[in-house]
């Protein structure tokens, strides 16, 4: 896997272990496109917590903020990193199941 691509894994799992981040993008993959507000009257988060995870989210690329009405930032899902984490750990796993297919044989029935 390139180095940049476990650079974009890398950052995607520092976001998703915070179980915050991870119901701010639940709850994004459920209502859809939403401002920090909207998301602060939905989870149990402040508006001010919300924000600076929304900043993290932004910064691995998971989340793209777009002015919308008014000048209020919607947040929406970017699925593109998420991918490169999740062709990260099918090569992981690949790689174990290989290992553990060459031990089974090993060892016998």
């Amino acid at each position: 896997m390139p180095a940049d691509a476990e650079a974009i894994a890398e950052q995607v799992f520092v976001a998703l272990a915070d179980p915050s981040r991870r119901a701010i993008l639940g709850a994004l993959a459920e209502h859809g496109p939403a401002t920090a507000t909207d998301l602060a009257d939905r989870l149990p988060i402040t508006r001010q917590a919300i924000a600076k995870h929304l900043a993290l989210l932004a910064e691995a690329g998971l989340v793209l903020a777009k002015p919308g009405e008014r000048r209020r930032v919607r947040y929406h899902l970017q699925p593109a990193p998420m991918q490169v984490a999740q062709q990260f750990l099918a090569a992981l796993a690949r790689d174990w199941d290989d290992r553990l297919a060459a031990l089974k044989d090993l060892l016998g029935p």
